[in-house]
């Protein structure tokens, strides 16, 4: 009768734990984990530098009606942000935020200006066609399966031409409208810095939205989608109708962003918002969320909303050209990805 043989010690599978235990222990590995973990600490981290470097060049830019300025428009940003952050955790990409918050402003100006009807009627329809947009976007990426980048490219488009077309390129002044639609500019005084109704309703959106990710169902799918669309539907998670809440919430926050617009600028314009789209995916990016999405945290892109607000009012006060701005973002860009594409090898 053959005895049984003992079995072979798996050498190559301890040497490889082996490895990676000591790959772990290594001061780049522990501060890759930590950053991993904590997607808000590296935009702090940015955010700090920034702020030391510009106050250190110009020392206005450290003056409460600078640092008000920052934030009334970071109001306008950080809300876009935050809807792009919602459709960028599931893996996608919305290109067409700040056309589809245009063309929500001006439903909301030409109905309270030259239809006449009531500020709260206007802005409730102004949320429907915020609601309409995402709509459109969500039905196009789930039902047509068409990637997000090129629907919202094509919807970018599409935006763009029905505010045009709707108000023939003209703009309505905040003397215009009612009370109601321009309360978002209102100033607020907090010691020597002017905030807006517009940056509390930005800063409420984001504690709302901070609370339904962390702490309920939805948030966990929104998630779990992002990470992995095919483990999601093993786990018996309905894909898509997560993808079109995503969607359709993604159009309700563009909706209130149109309003503190409108109130920011005391007027809606067709032609507003131009460098709206890439600071919406500078801040989310920079703010640590993952373009391949299932991680990030709304904090980190409210940071990142901050530190592309920092970076325009710095480079500004330090006389450089709007151009050099516009290149400075690209660059922070590129830099949070290549950081973003270190952090998730981690997970390997």
């Amino acid at each position: 009768m053959a005895q049984p043989q003992p079995e072979a010690a798996p050498a190559t599978g301890q040497l490889d734990l082996a490895g990676e235990f000591l790959d772990r222990r290594t001061p780049l590995s522990r501060v890759r984990s930590v950053l991993h973990r904590y997607p808000a600490i590296s935009p702090a981290i940015v955010l700090v530098i920034a702020i030391i470097i510009f106050g250190s060049i110009n020392d206005r830019f450290l003056y409460p009606g600078n640092l008000s300025l920052i934030l009334q428009q970071v109001a306008v940003v950080g809300t876009l942000a935050l809807a792009q952050t919602l459709v960028i955790l599931t893996a996608g990409i919305d290109l067409s935020v700040g056309a589809a918050m245009i063309f929500a402003s001006m439903i909301v100006a030409q109905t309270a200006a030259n239809n006449g009807l009531p500020g709260v009627l206007s802005l409730f329809i102004g949320l429907l066609a915020g609601l309409a947009a995402g709509a459109l976007n969500g039905f196009l990426v789930t039902r047509l399966r068409l990637p997000p980048f090129i629907v919202t490219l094509g919807t970018l488009n599409i935006f763009v031409a029905l505010t045009l077309l709707y108000s023939k390129g003209a703009t309505v002044r905040g003397a215009e409208l009612p009370d109601v639609i321009t309360a978002t500019g209102l100033p607020i005084a907090i010691g020597d810095v002017r905030i807006t109704v517009g940056v509390l309703m930005m800063l409420a959106l984001y504690v709302l939205l901070a609370f339904i990710l962390g702490k309920t169902a939805w948030g966990r799918h929104v998630y779990a989608v992002g990470d992995d669309k095919e483990a999601a539907r093993l786990a018996g998670i309905s894909v898509n109708k997560v993808l079109m809440s995503v969607y359709l919430a993604a159009g309700a926050i563009l909706a209130v962003g149109a309003w503190i617009q409108i109130g920011r600028t005391n007027a809606a314009s067709p032609n507003a918002g131009v460098d709206l789209n890439l600071d919406s995916i500078t801040a989310v990016v920079i703010g640590g969320t993952s373009l391949f999405g299932g991680r990030g945290v709304v904090w980190g892109t409210l940071l990142g909303a901050i530190i592309v607000g920092v970076f325009r009012s710095g480079l500004s006060l330090a006389g450089l050209d709007v151009l050099y701005q516009t290149l400075a973002v690209g660059v922070l860009i590129i830099v949070a990805v290549s950081v973003d594409q270190w952090i998730r090898k981690v997970r390997s």
